[in-house]
């Protein structure tokens, strides 16, 4: 058909085609650099980490994260903590889309990816985001602490005693809410690599399994130090949680610890 035309049509229609193949091939390039050289549907590299962002709990406080980020700073890792919109008892559904806008911010100013760390509610918040918001093909690991992943009793006597001092994230965090139950449909998550730490001595989240996530690499604190006493509030200060999570964003894939490695995360 091309040879049909004059010369000239000939020429400028096959330089047009030249200019869309080109710009096609420039977008897919974006897309993967975009993604940190991965392809729209398998991970990200796991030998090169990127930032690290850390998402607060239900109240929005930044004060026991600031000083779990200073830890991952003083380890040579970037680390942010976000800061919720208002006092972070909102829809967690908003505050994923925060947590969205700081990793697609990282990713556009060259990075391969990002690790999540979740505290409490900021873990829910962070599997809202790895499912809903395509978060799941950025991140390279996701933390969770302490993380009401079904629910908390905590949630339920709020919504039942006290239904308006129970805004729209306690609501969310009642176990069986509407928001858990589709969250955990299909409660594997896809994607990036998955750790839960707990404590079992936690009052807040209640009962403490209900960090439990299944297809991620669970870990009680007292699994690995028996002797271990700390609360849900103090699991982002403590020193061997500390370590515990900078295992988890390390290079190497994480393994589950062993108490013979309590000695050693406790240094």
């Amino acid at each position: 058909m091309l040879s049909a035309l004059p010369p000239v049509r000939r020429r400028l229609l096959l330089g047009i085609l030249a200019v869309v193949v080109a710009g096609v091939l420039a977008a897919a390039i974006v897309l993967v650099v975009n993604r940190g050289g991965s392809s729209a549907t398998g991970p990200v590299r796991q030998d090169r980490p990127g930032p690290v962002l850390l998402v607060p709990g239900y109240g929005g406080s930044t004060a026991a994260l600031d000083v779990l980020a200073s830890r991952l700073r003083s380890a040579g890792r970037d680390a942010t903590v976000v800061r919720l919109p208002g006092d972070g008892t909102g829809d967690l559904r908003d505050q994923a889309a925060v947590l969205d806008r700081a990793a697609r911010s990282a990713i556009a100013d060259g990075a391969p990816s990002v690790d999540v760390v979740g505290y409490s509610a900021g873990g829910v918040v962070a599997r809202l985001w790895a499912e809903q918001d395509g978060g799941a093909a950025i991140a390279r690991r996701i933390v969770t602490l302490g993380a009401p992943h079904h629910g908390t009793q905590i949630a339920s006597l709020g919504a039942s005693l006290l239904p308006g001092q129970c805004p729209t994230a306690c609501q969310e965090l009642v176990p069986n809410s509407d928001l858990l139950t589709r969250l955990n449909a299909d409660e594997t998550p896809a994607g990036p690599v998955w750790v839960s730490l707990w404590t079992d001595q936690d009052q807040i989240v209640t009962p403490p399994d209900s960090a439990r996530l299944d297809g991620a690499l669970n870990i009680p604190v007292q699994s690995v130090c028996a002797d271990a006493r700390l609360d849900h509030g103090q699991l982002p200060t403590d020193r061997l949680v500390q370590a515990l999570v900078l295992t988890a964003l390390a290079p190497a894939s994480p393994t589950a610890p062993t108490p013979a490695d309590c000695p050693r995360l406790r240094d």
